[in-house]
């Protein structure tokens, strides 16, 4: 994620001209570490982030940030104090906001007249073509098509001028908008046309999902019993919400995982909802013991390219990794 934020910053910068006079807002800004690369070029930076936690570790790092919710309200606040907005970003946080009217009204106000609005969201084309149902939980209150996001920024006399697909997440777009009119690119006919022809707006399209998450789920839950009644040792990898979905659809618990393994401090020590397994430091499986798992079942799957990297040892010893999406398979 800190390469794929370093992308983003540097792609800002150079292809929208930002100087050092800009202010940069980063809605949901967790940690700041999207805003530390703005920060190195000089430029003027503000976080909008609602868990108190995680703004605190941003501002002990020197990102200033609002811990507060992004609103109409809080927009007017950040004029006050910091002026108007050449650039206001929000990545995987727009599918999370119940009111989007009242986030288009903030964004409005706190924008400059030339100003940029990039979010960044799961794809639903993703989500449907691999199968992706454990990334349907709490948080996530919207899953995005572009065509609804165009008529959406429409109505505020915006333009979805332009989007890139980028695979993180499991697949995900960055839209681009600016205040209307704007030239559109072709990258935006091009996934209308895709949308179009996958049939989005059929009924039929969602229940051959559906059937196909219920095929995922007893495929895992067999594998999973097999392998525990072989005598081995099976473990989870990376405490994610979109674990927990997996987890308590298929009814996976302590009669099959031993724990979750998690190098987030924040979740160490606690259990995961639902299923109320264990969820400890990813030390556990770094060294040769006598228990070592022979399994790890991967919850956080958006990220098992770095994991067979990071557990190359592990690996080494003989550990072998259980991928659910998009069909239940093991790695070596």
């Amino acid at each position: 994620m800190k390469q794929h934020f370093s992308e983003i910053v540097t792609e800002v910068v150079k292809n929208f001209s930002l100087t050092k006079d800009d202010l940069v807002v980063d809605v949901g800004s967790n940690d700041g570490t999207l805003l530390k690369g703005f920060k190195q070029f000089g430029i003027k930076t503000l976080g909008v982030e609602p868990a108190t936690n995680v703004a605190l570790v941003a501002e002990r790092d020197g990102i200033e940030t609002l811990n507060d919710f992004f609103s109409a309200e809080v927009a007017r606040k950040i004029i006050e104090r910091n002026g108007h907005a050449k650039v206001i970003i929000g990545t995987n946080v727009f599918g999370h906001v119940n009111d989007l009217d009242n986030i288009l009204q903030a964004v409005d106000s706190l924008l400059t007249d030339d100003g940029l609005f990039i979010i960044e969201v799961p794809y639903l084309v993703d989500l449907l073509s691999k199968t992706e149902f454990d990334t349907m939980y709490h948080e996530h209150l919207s899953y995005f098509s572009l065509k609804p996001l165009v008529t959406l920024f429409k109505t505020f006399n915006m333009t979805l001028f332009d989007v890139k697909r980028t695979p993180v997440h499991g697949g995900s777009i960055r839209c681009y908008v600016r205040r209307s009119p704007s030239k559109i690119e072709n990258p935006v006919y091009e996934l209308l046309v895709l949308e179009e022809d996958l049939k989005l707006n059929s009924l039929s399209t969602y229940l051959e999902f559906a059937t196909r998450v219920r095929n995922i789920k007893l495929q895992l839950t067999s594998l999973l019993k097999r392998l525990k009644k072989e005598g081995n040792r099976i473990i989870g990898y990376g405490a994610a919400a979109k674990g927990n979905t997996l987890l308590n659809c298929c009814k996976i618990g302590t009669d099959i995982l031993d724990c979750v393994v998690d190098n987030t401090p924040f979740k160490q020590g606690l259990y995961t909802p639902g299923m109320h397994i264990p969820v400890v430091s990813s030390g556990r499986i770094d060294k040769t013991f006598r228990d070592l798992p022979n399994y790890a079942l991967v919850l956080a799957w958006n990220y098992l390219d770095e994991i067979l990297e990071k557990e190359r040892k592990y690996r080494e010893l003989g550990g072998k990794f259980v991928v659910p999406i998009p069909e239940p398979r093991i790695v070596e």
